[in-house]
């Protein structure tokens, strides 16, 4: 489904990959790390966020689509029922 992977690991759901940013936030705020490592965290950081948003964004759509659903069949009720 969504999520980051390597060859050698599987996609990241969105609690590992909101956990992952949690923690390269708290590292980065921490400072006391090369300007390298902070843009390697910083990078991995928005790649962390993407994740998160493609998770977030499909959640989102999935319950537009129920909702719609449910929205139709309530429609279909009241009609059978004003045609009784």
């Amino acid at each position: 489904m969504i999520g980051v992977s390597t060859e050698n690991s599987p996609p990241l759901g969105y609690e590992q990959a909101r956990d992952e940013l949690i923690e390269v936030v708290r590292r980065l705020e921490a400072g006391g790390i090369t300007l390298e490592e902070s843009l390697a965290l910083w990078e991995r950081g928005e790649e962390l966020a993407r994740v998160c948003q493609l998770w977030l964004d499909g959640a989102r759509a999935r319950l537009d689509a129920a909702m719609r659903q449910e929205e139709a069949a309530t429609a279909d009720l009241v009609e059978d029922e004003d045609e009784d």
